[in-house]
């Protein structure tokens, strides 16, 4: 196939012109598709078809943004963590006491996770059981958090109170604790929003002064 560009327009020889805001339009779109059909069905049970369908596009377009149903995943799963950590990072005050600090962020995390329950259970479920490109995905996902928390608790407030600088052994303890309950919490038709409070006093007991 050919192509001729036409005023900053890619035209496809047989194809209709696009444009780079185009096709920024579509991937939104299968994003959201993907995302729409996770919360329906769960991402074993997503086709490349529920995808294009949510999206009211075609296979044609899915595959000029995406090589595969697990690269759009990936994809999905890396937008949605920068968001989450962007939101976290954003809600706590440095200037509050360290107390204040962890329920501004876990809260936050919280209400983040029960915007989106299916699409949170499915990165901690379904991610482990991809491939390589995943398993990195784990980890570069978990290395974010782990940095967030790091950083947040490295301030002259926490410094003055006996706590931080946090260990990385720390936090990947709370990372893994937060994230199975809150798994378990919607596998089992649960609140999300009724761990908060657990979920803070575990944080503080693991962050905090140590003796």
């Amino acid at each position: 196939m050919t192509s001729v560009m036409i005023a900053g327009r890619v035209r496809h020889a047989g194809g209709p012109a696009s444009t780079s805001d185009d096709a920024d339009t579509f991937r939104r779109r299968l994003l959201d598709g993907l995302a729409d059909s996770i919360a329906a069905n769960g991402y074993r049970n997503t086709t490349i078809a529920d995808i294009v369908r949510q999206a009211r596009t075609s296979r044609r377009t899915f595959y000029e943004h995406f090589p595969s149903r697990e690269a759009c995943f990936v994809a999905l799963l890396t937008e949605k963590n920068a968001e989450m950590v962007g939101k976290i990072s954003a809600a706590v005050d440095p200037a509050s006491p360290w107390e204040v600090q962890v329920r501004q962020a876990v809260a936050t995390w919280i209400r983040s996770a029960e915007s989106a329950p299916a699409i949170t259970v499915s990165w901690i479920r379904d991610v482990p059981s991809l491939g390589a490109a995943a398993r990195e995905l784990q980890r570069d996902m978990m290395e974010s958090f782990i940095t967030m928390i790091q950083t947040l608790c490295d301030t002259e407030e926490w410094h003055a109170a006996g706590a931080g600088p946090v260990s990385r052994q720390v936090v990947i303890i709370l990372l893994g604790g937060l994230r199975e309950l809150i798994a378990t919490t919607v596998e089992d038709d649960g609140r999300v929003g009724d761990i908060t409070e657990p979920a803070v006093r575990a944080s503080v007991a693991l962050l905090g002064p140590r003796a």
